[in-house]
């Protein structure tokens, strides 16, 4: 299943992209499904349609869902006060009602990710196409199942489930409650949903769509964006420029963001595969403006990423991990090697990374950034690497 996430700056157009790329894809004979979880239906209102809770066929080839954050949250705090009901009753709690439930800021976004891990693992479609939020709301969207997963394996190891047979003795001898068997049970079920989610994101068939308007502010939310995305190991497949001017006259008022304009697609074509979109003068509005816009639909060959090790130890007694990091500045960038993982900050982004098996055995040399990657040198430590003979 190929998957298309889309996102850009806020008002860029991200929706209407969505729409018109799954509509594509759907006219191209693609068994397409689109998802926003965005609690007003502008998804709905792009397509010239409503959407909800229930995914619904609103073209040839073309369902469209919008997931209810409200009775996701309500659904999982009332399992919640189930589970956890004798700790509650412990600490004299008194129990929400589901009707007095409103969802927590982030619900919208969980409730999202667990949409696209279901449409996932029903494989009734072909391709999904994801409408996120706004880039940095994304970017940390996207991070967000990496990054409990390694919160949960911190909190709760593995290996320490072990001695579950041991808590009620442990728990008489120290007169207080020991975690019980549904917490445990529950942060394995959370780390196997959330491995769903992230193998998503870190397939080959994922690819990221940005949007944006081609504007020194749009410029530089690009910019941004795509080193957020290369430190999660994503690339875009296109740029789309939207609410592109048509030529002016000299003369014309126009002709001076008609000029900004031309400049920042310029720039934009010399490292992106860009797609631009015509300004309509109007919000474009059902599957007729969808049609015209000319927004591509799934790209031959996915835009993969790779973090390659290089073995240079017979010549230089090193080994050279290759990390991409479009448009990022040495002096903005920072590493930190903390066990068997790396800590890697590029300007306002930052990743704990696992190293590769091999880098585990091995002291860091040292680090540079030439040509939009991060090379970093790891000299292998005697004590662990096999000896030659």
């Amino acid at each position: 299943m190929r998957t298309i996430l889309i996102t850009g700056p806020g008002g860029s157009g991200r929706t209407t992209t969505a729409a018109a790329t799954a509509l594509t894809a759907a006219r191209e004979g693609t068994r397409t499904l689109v998802i926003s979880a965005d609690r007003t239906d502008t998804l709905g209102a792009v397509l010239g349609d409503t959407t909800g809770p229930v995914p619904r066929e609103v073209a040839p080839n073309l369902t469209a869902w919008r997931p209810d954050a409200v009775e996701g949250f309500r659904d999982d705090l009332t399992a919640f006060q189930a589970r956890a009901a004798s700790v509650l009753d412990l600490l004299g709690a008194s129990r929400l009602d589901p009707e007095e439930v409103t969802p927590l800021p982030g619900a919208e976004e969980l409730t999202l990710l667990r949409a696209l891990r279901d449409a996932t693992l029903a494989e009734a479609h072909d391709l999904l196409v994801v409408d996120l939020p706004p880039t940095p709301q994304a970017l940390a969207l996207l991070a967000l199942p990496e990054e409990l997963r390694r919160y949960l394996r911190r909190l709760l190891p593995p290996e320490r489930q072990a001695a579950r047979a041991l808590r009620p003795v442990l728990g008489r001898l120290a007169g207080v409650p020991m975690p019980a068997e549904w917490l445990y049970e529950t942060a394995a079920r959370w780390d196997l949903e959330l491995a769903a989610v992230e193998a998503v994101v870190a397939d080959r068939n994922t690819v990221v769509r940005l949007v944006a308007e081609p504007t020194p502010a749009g410029a530089d939310a690009v910019r941004d964006a795509t080193l957020g995305l290369a430190l999660r190991g994503l690339r875009p497949d296109f740029l789309v420029a939207t609410r592109v001017l048509p030529e002016a006259e000299a003369g014309s008022w126009l002709a001076g963001p008609v000029a900004q304009q031309r400049k920042t697609l310029d720039e934009w074509q010399a490292s992106y595969d860009v797609r631009t979109v015509a300004h309509l003068g109007r919000d474009p509005r059902g599957v007729d403006d969808l049609a015209g816009l000319g927004v591509p639909g799934v790209k031959a060959e996915p835009a993969t990423v790779e973090w390659p090790v290089v073995d240079r130890h017979a010549g230089d007694g090193v080994l050279v991990w290759h990390i991409p990091l479009p448009g990022a500045i040495r002096d903005e960038l920072d590493l930190i090697r903390r066990g068997d993982e790396l800590v890697v900050s590029a300007g306002q982004f930052r990743r704990i990374v696992p190293l590769p098996s091999a880098l585990r055995r091995c002291t860091v040399d040292g680090a540079a950034l030439r040509d939009g990657e991060l090379r970093i040198r790891f000299t292998p430590d005697p004590r662990q690497w096999p000896r030659t003979r």
